[in-house]
């Protein structure tokens, strides 16, 4: 049986981010399947801490989570100014490839929630071209409204009856943090990780940032180019905020919560 890595977490605004690298975070969801757990993964950016500071539910479900990645460069680089130098970025569209190409994990089984139709089956089919023996065993895209009890109770019922030990969550922050947070006790699942923007990126619907802008943090830039209609109003306000409150909270000034 494997056994968890002890990993610590640094406070960015209330957020407790574990303080991780892309080999860690897959040794940690190995060793959850072989033990069964039920954990959950919050792939989170600038835009989740900032939904978290005026949200005090969204933190609280941060929180809580077995793990919370640093998705985005800005907190990498906070937590390496913390010390931590071994942090590197766990971007979502790289985990859900290093999960499929893991040799840990080349038995795990995996199941998609979110999305379209359309875009789940591109996914499906491009994931299995680069990963000929990958373990998907179903996929279920929810209608874009509120579920009624007996369509949750549907899909609980086919995610478990598919068994898979990971369920990949691309409902977008924050309703995917919110889903795998009422959905953990009910699911069988080892882990559920929700993957934001990596469905439709695997899928080739959404283009992704060259590595270069990726790794110097200037990815929001290339993104809001790429649809500005959608993420004008996050980067416009989220990027200023974000600084002054991370300079408020390094001089003492802001008070953090610890929910």
């Amino acid at each position: 049986m494997s056994s968890e890595p002890m990993i610590s977490r640094s406070d960015i605004l209330g957020v407790q981010v574990s303080a991780i690298d892309m080999g860690m975070a897959i040794e940690t969801i190995s060793s959850w399947i072989a033990q069964a757990s039920r954990k959950y993964v919050c792939v989170t950016s600038v835009h989740g801490i900032m939904e978290s500071t005026r949200s005090e539910e969204l933190r609280r479900i941060h929180n809580a989570a077995g793990m919370v990645t640093p998705d985005g460069m800005p907190l990498v680089w906070l937590l390496k100014w913390a010390g931590l130098r071994h942090v590197d970025r766990v971007y979502g569209p790289d985990l859900m490839l290093a999960a499929f190409g893991a040799d840990e994990l080349r038995n795990a089984r995996h199941f998609f929630y979110g999305t379209t139709e359309q875009t789940l089956a591109a996914l499906s089919s491009r994931l299995r071209q680069r990963f000929p023996t990958a373990g998907i065993v179903g996929a279920i895209a929810p209608p874009f409204r509120p579920l009624s009890t007996a369509e949750d109770e549907a899909h609980i019922a086919e995610i478990n009856a598919a068994g898979p030990d990971i369920v990949w969550i691309g409902l977008s922050t924050p309703k995917q943090e919110r889903w795998m947070a009422a959905h953990r006790d009910r699911l069988n699942a080892a882990v559920l990780i929700g993957a934001g923007a990596a469905f439709d990126m695997h899928a080739g619907i959404v283009p992704q940032a060259p590595r270069y802008l990726q790794r110097s943090g200037l990815e929001w830039a290339f993104r809001l180019c790429t649809d500005p209609r959608r993420l004008w109003r996050r980067y416009a306000v989220n990027v200023p905020l974000f600084i002054i409150y991370v300079l408020a909270q390094k001089l003492g000034l802001r008070r953090l919560h610890r929910t």
